[in-house]
């Protein structure tokens, strides 16, 4: 962790809502006029799109049906330990972006599904912005949850987590239900040993709740919207929270747990919003105090 130059990870799988998360943190930043530094954690797979389908062929073919892109072969935990270590200590640090898409092929070059040069995080920066998998992740000698000053989790309850991915896939990318489900299954050991272990170390979690009958994900026609969704928010340490404000200021909340509060679905922007602000104010004025 690091005065002179923060760190904030937000994690969580794919499709998890941690994208919407990073437009919350850039409106923040944005209002506040703070400068951030953006690394995915896309960059940091070690196989490009076509790279990694040949080496999924090739466990597939010596028997290991579960490789996938949330475990540590699949990833440079290494590099992305060096990246947040480096930031933490000089403001600086490798990072690359990997393209998704033809927009993004046409805003960094290359192909889709390939990845850009690596290159310096450019500098100066407030702080370092982390979005993706493993951004809180603890694997053998690898510990990148000790650098991050702030760490979020935003992870929905397994069932929705499934919906989403199903809809998603076979919305954008074509599959069907059956090819999303090998996936699901392929992924798990993975998920149990290194996506849900993250959300021990994080401060701060939301975790979105359906309340809407999610008993068989594989056969749901929608995905739960925000309204019939609530977002569960657990602190790990709730020493310092406002708690009677939070629940003045945001309609419909309630306390589960003396470290949770319990908010309506629609209301996560607005609640984000309460809680990050001053949190994020504090790091920089640390940073800028013992500048």
């Amino acid at each position: 962790m690091s005065i002179h130059h923060p760190i904030i990870s937000v994690t969580g799988s794919s499709g998890a809502g941690t994208t919407s998360v990073r437009r919350i943190f850039e409106q923040i930043f944005r209002r506040e006029e703070v400068v951030a530094a953006y690394i995915e954690g896309d960059a940091f797979h070690r196989y490009d799109r076509a790279a990694m389908r040949e080496v999924m062929a090739e466990e597939a073919g010596r028997g290991n049906h579960h490789y996938s892109h949330f475990g540590p072969d699949s990833n440079l935990f290494e590099e992305l330990e060096e990246t947040f270590r480096s930031y933490a200590k000089t403001g600086t640090g490798k990072f690359r972006h990997y393209v998704h898409d033809d927009k993004e092929a046409a805003e960094y070059g290359g192909e889709p599904g390939t990845f850009t040069p690596w290159e310096e995080i450019p500098a100066p920066t407030d702080l370092l912005f982390y979005e993706g998998l493993h951004g809180a992740v603890v694997s053998g000698n690898i510990d990148v949850a000790r650098y991050a000053d702030l760490k979020i989790g935003v992870v929905p309850v397994i069932n929705l987590e499934w919906i989403q991915k199903i809809h998603r896939d076979r919305s954008h990318r074509g599959y069907s239900t059956e090819a999303v489900t090998d996936t699901i299954l392929r992924r798990m050991p993975d998920y149990v040993n290194y996506i849900c272990p993250q959300f021990t170390y994080t401060d701060i979690n939301f975790q979105r709740v359906p309340t809407v009958d999610t008993s068989n994900p594989f056969i749901a026609r929608w995905i739960p919207t925000a309204d019939e969704s609530i977002v569960v928010i657990r602190f790990r340490s709730p020493r310092g929270i406002d708690f009677p404000y939070l629940l003045s200021m945001i309609q419909g909340s309630w306390m589960s747990r003396a470290n949770s509060i319990v908010i309506p679905g629609g209301k996560l922007d607005i609640a984000m919003q309460l809680i990050l602000t001053p949190m994020i104010l504090h790091l920089v004025e640390k940073k800028r105090r013992a500048a």
